[in-house]
């Protein structure tokens, strides 16, 4: 079975776009996902632990056959092989894969939540999500995710860094 899951992808230390483009060639790598959209690049101030770099933000539509389970498990492995430490809580991060979206599914289980419980809360997860299906909504509540945007003030922060259309996604982050 196939299934339909959104990814948020978030760095902010070293080169933070070799970064996003290593995250997006280990996705690709593994033959139970298939990329199909990601979004522009928007780089964002840190949320939480603030005395931090900027972070580079991008989501990522996918098909998978992985389960929830199966594509938390290869998103911490990517987070592992590309050198994430976990030290602080929001704190600097090489690279971060966070599943916002599986399908229509509500999941909570010790290790995942499904819809990612503050998605709603964050512009620099809204904005990237909502560029690659502006009509998405929380499963949770069928609450369409651009009315919970415009509720955010902090979203005139986030910037676009670097414009993305379709075939600009294979040249930046390969096929």
């Amino acid at each position: 079975m196939t299934n339909i899951a959104y990814l948020s992808i978030g760095t902010n230390m070293g080169d933070r776009f070799a970064h996003l483009q290593d995250a997006i060639k280990a996705l690709r790598a593994n033959k139970s996902i298939q990329i199909l959209h990601i979004s522009s690049i928007y780089e964002t101030e840190p949320v939480g632990y603030v005395d931090q770099a900027h972070f580079l933000n991008i989501a990522v539509k996918l098909q998978t056959t992985l389960t929830p389970k199966g594509l938390l498990h290869t998103c911490l492995n990517i987070e592992q092989k590309l050198g994430r430490i976990r030290k602080v809580r929001w704190g600097p991060r090489v690279i971060d894969l966070d599943i916002l979206l599986y399908n229509k599914d509500n999941i909570q289980t010790d290790e995942l939540i499904i819809p990612h419980p503050r998605m709603h809360e964050r512009a620099f997860v809204l904005i990237p999500l909502l560029e690659i299906d502006e009509h998405i909504q929380l499963p949770s509540t069928n609450t369409p995710l651009l009315k919970l945007l415009k509720k955010i003030p902090d979203r005139k922060e986030v910037r676009l860094w670097r414009q993305i259309n379709g075939e600009d996604a294979s040249v930046l982050f390969g096929n």
